[in-house]
């Protein structure tokens, strides 16, 4: 059976798992999804209601990170997954305080007594330490990029997009240099080809 996909185009958590699949060539049947109109059959399945949710054979992964981690398990031509600890402690930074601030600074007004600066701030602290980092060459890791690349640069194009003029005014060089080769990239332009929402009894739409 070919593994599903329930993904949703414009979510840094799905272009994650996208991104590790399509680095795997891992086939699966993409099913996008609306956030603000969840079809059944993915709320049957995800037992988060999140994007993204891979089901593999009988077996539910709901976890972006998990979702690549699993692809590149079964093929790894890149060897992203050849990388030092200080990656993971990396991703886990991503996935925690700078990601709690950048929800913050991003959608301020959904929370009560948030100062967006404040939260800027805090997102700013991570954002300094993967400038330095990438002093030292094209990706975080060395001259290849590594599952830290592709797990945290989603997050990074989220913060920019939020003011990307004030992004770009920022003394972040190797950090902007990053990014930019990223999203220019032919590996990011085929993830993020758009889909119609899926319905149940839709054609079947496969990626990558």
């Amino acid at each position: 059976m070919t593994p599903i996909l329930y993904s949703f185009w414009r979510c840094p958590y799905a272009m994650r798992a996208r991104l590790g699949l399509a680095s795997a060539g891992i086939e699966v049947e993409l099913r996008e999804i609306l956030l603000r109109d969840k079809a059944p059959e993915f709320l049957q399945t995800s037992p988060s209601g999140t994007v993204p949710c891979l089901e593999v054979h009988d077996q539910v992964i709901d976890e972006s990170l998990d979702v690549m981690i699993w692809a590149l398990g079964q093929n790894d031509p890149e060897c992203l997954l050849d990388m030092p600890d200080a990656g993971h402690d990396l991703i886990a930074a991503t996935d925690g305080p700078f990601k709690t601030a950048l929800d913050r600074y991003k959608y301020h007004t959904r929370y009560e007594n948030c100062d967006r600066d404040t939260e800027r701030a805090k997102a700013v602290e991570h954002l300094d330490l993967l400038n330095r980092q990438l002093a030292h060459d094209a990706w975080l890791f060395g001259p290849d990029p590594k599952l830290a690349d592709l797990a945290i640069l989603p997050f990074v194009r989220q913060f920019a997009f939020t003011d990307k003029k004030w992004f770009d005014a920022q003394d972040w060089p190797h950090l902007q240099r990053w990014l930019t080769f990223f999203i220019t990239s032919d590996r990011f332009l085929s993830i993020m080809e758009k889909y119609p929402k899926w319905q149940s009894g839709d054609p079947v739409t496969t990626f990558p």
